[in-house]
């Protein structure tokens, strides 16, 4: 089920700094009888409805399963196999959390799911186009900054829940509360994956012989 056409590139955030508060559209909340309203008539099958929450949420979706996957092909795939979930299990869904957080919690465990065969079939991941969340740097904006890429590869090594959390809080800008909405676990967790996510990176950026200040 495709809707919509191909997403922009929204992944290149830098890791060690928040930038801003992101609109309502973009984020797990929203007007709460807009997305009662919108729930309904997914539930009832509009396609218009689906053609519209992919508006309000496909651009964000593409950026989490591109630095999630690190691949902006298998993050097309991703969001597509999000959505065709979300379609399929509209009627079903209950609501015992907020639709946008709904959306946000399938298309992460689609990329746990990607990621769980690339490493049951590791020749069939794909090898071209990787692309991980990038960092910009104000002294030294070169594409090819050397803590960047470092970054970069050590984020690709985290633990997927780790990496997840990390991902979506330093790079996505969500809140601990919308962190452990998103992948289903206590707000405390949230804080602890990350840390343990900051912990990693920090030990395997010493391996590299790189140190990098993280954000409190």
């Amino acid at each position: 089920m495709q809707i919509g056409p191909p997403l922009e590139d929204r992944s290149r955030i830098s890791f060690f700094e928040k930038g801003g508060n992101l609109p309502d559209s973009d984020r797990p909340g929203g007007p709460q009888d807009d997305e009662a309203k919108l729930l309904e008539e997914c539930r009832a099958g509009n396609v218009s409805a689906f053609e519209h929450l992919y508006e309000m949420h496909g651009a964000r979706m593409k950026s989490i399963a591109a630095n999630l996957l690190g691949n902006l092909a298998d993050a097309e795939d991703a969001v597509q196999d999000c959505f065709l979930k979300v379609y399929r299990g509209a009627a079903s869904f209950r609501g015992a959390s907020r639709l946008s957080t709904w959306i946000y919690r399938v298309l992460v465990n689609s990329c746990y799911d990607m990621l769980r065969k690339r490493r049951r079939y590791p020749l069939e991941a794909r090898s071209e186009g990787e692309t991980l969340v990038s960092i910009r740097e104000p002294v030294t904006p070169a594409s090819d900054h050397p803590l960047r890429l470092s970054l970069e590869a050590c984020v690709k090594d985290l633990e997927p829940r780790r990496r997840a959390a990390f991902l979506l809080f330093e790079v996505e800008g969500f809140t601990h509360r919308e962190v452990g909405d998103i992948l289903g676990v206590p707000e405390g967790t949230s804080k602890t994956l990350l840390f343990e996510a900051r912990r990693e990176l920090q030990r395997l950026l010493a391996r590299r012989g790189v140190v990098a200040a993280a954000r409190s």
